[in-house]
């Protein structure tokens, strides 16, 4: 087979071009996907879109073109992974998996960007991440990556720099959930109708080690809302950093513990509060296929997956006390484009009386975060995360909404190189201040 021979005698990397093959055929090169793609809208360059790109996978499968390539790399390199292209696509082309796939081949040729193998090299192991997360902890609980942040000049030779402290100094809580409105004393809410589920969460990496107040806060709002959620040991980090980087073996390993862990506890539900884990592990039947031991474990997990505003949205969540504030909300590209979900999180923040709502305009396009996309690509990131800060600001918010860290983060660090007021917060956490507000929590300590 010709794609064979251009990879030798490496049977895994022809397997994953051969994989290549069979999903590529469906493209049609139509064009629609043209106008949905942020790059394209951009640069203007044909192979900076979706079928451009696809254009250049068939190459490197039919053999005309070296996957270690300077071409290859760069513009499979910009893609956003978005998946934006998949919902407007009439011919059903599996981008996302796709991508990975020639992420994967090109990594195999050529090694991906010193800043993209020092963070998957952090994240491969337990303890990488944890020293990663402890600095970044530091950094934000002193203020110095805030301070550093506005002592910076602005200007491309900092904007690496810039952009990482201020996604640092961008976690910190919102202040204006205490301060929107002053406190008074409710009776305490009645107990909640149990929804006959027991869910496990996953607590993930980023999640835990920036944002492990959303957890927290995920929890409590469950059981506020009747279900039982119950610990899952022996869970790991998700995998969508590494399949997104070109790493789908360390993927793979992921999500054989993930897959393993969560059956073994049993829970009829996996609840997952970021945009990006949720549509890996709804995914692992796909990334599992060709494991002979887990597919079948790992296709049956992959339909138990959801999105902690789906799986409220479906009963409806409970309300609580008024939280008097207005929100932006902003669609996270892997929960609006790879998972369908739109109307979910609108529901959840609905349930906050005194919440005023605003869509962000153009809320269904990338904010240019895309994992560490900023990082890697300063210029062309910042053009379209600078789009979506003032896109949010026209809005004219207390703060923006979206239920996904690296989003949270993007978006964040945007604000505050900006020196704007407005706060970053999951939907999920305006909740469970209004359940707080309502007393569900009494007796309860609510710190995280």
């Amino acid at each position: 087979m010709t794609s064979v021979r251009t990879v030798g005698q490496d049977t895994e990397l022809a397997r994953a071009i051969e994989e290549q093959r069979e999903k590529l055929m469906p493209c049609v090169h139509c064009g629609f996907c043209l106008p949905a793609c942020p790059t394209y809208k951009r640069l203007s360059d044909e192979a900076d879109s979706p079928r451009g790109r696809l254009h250049l996978m068939s190459a490197v499968v039919e053999g005309r073109l070296d996957p270690g390539s300077d071409a290859f790399r760069t513009h499979i390199g910009r893609c956003l992974g978005c998946r934006a292209c998949e919902p407007v696509c009439p011919s059903g082309v599996e981008y996302g998996s796709l991508l990975e796939l020639a992420r994967d081949v090109s990594a195999r040729h050529r090694p991906p960007g010193f800043a993209t193998r020092l963070l998957l090299g952090l994240f491969r192991t337990r303890a990488g991440r944890e020293a990663f997360f402890v600095v970044g902890r530091s950094l934000r609980a002193t203020g110095l990556a805030g301070a550093v942040v506005r002592l910076l000049p602005k200007g491309r030779l900092f904007a690496r720099a810039r952009l990482a402290l201020g996604m640092v100094a961008s976690t910190r809580p919102w202040k204006g959930l205490r301060a929107v409105a002053q406190d008074r004393p409710l009776a305490p809410a009645s107990a909640p109708e149990p929804r006959g589920a027991r869910v496990g969460v996953l607590t993930g990496c980023v999640q835990e080690g920036l944002y492990s107040r959303v957890n927290a806060a995920t929890v409590r709002v469950l059981e506020a809302n009747g279900y039982e959620v119950v610990p899952v040991s022996g869970q790991d980090c998700c995998g969508a950093l590494h399949a997104h980087g070109g790493d789908l073996a360390e993927a793979r390993g992921l999500a054989r513990r993930n897959v393993r862990s969560f059956l073994a506890a049993g829970v009829d539900r996996v609840v997952v509060n970021a945009a990006g884990c949720g549509a890996a592990m709804k995914e692992y039947g796909q990334l599992l296929a060709n494991d002979h031991e887990l597919a079948a474990d790992a296709a049956e997990l992959a339909g138990r997956v959801r999105d902690v505003n789906e799986l409220l949205a479906e009963a409806g969540p409970r309300k609580g006390a008024e939280v008097a504030c207005s929100i932006a909300y902003d669609h996270p590209c892997h929960l609006y484009h790879a998972q369908g979900i739109e109307t979910a999180p609108l529901a959840v923040l609905a349930a906050v009386p005194g919440a005023e709502i605003r869509v962000v305009d153009d809320a269904t396009e990338c904010c240019g975060g895309a994992g560490i996309y900023g990082l890697t690509h300063p210029d062309l990131g910042g053009r379209i995360g600078a789009d979506k800060v003032a896109a949010v600001r026209r809005a004219g918010a207390d703060a923006v909404a979206t239920p996904n860290p690296g989003c949270m983060m993007q978006i964040g660090a945007g604000l505050r190189m900006e020196g704007a007021s407005e706060g970053v917060i999951h939907p999920v956490e305006l909740l469970d201040e209004s359940y707080r507000r309502a007393g569900f929590y009494s007796g309860r300590d609510r710190r995280s």
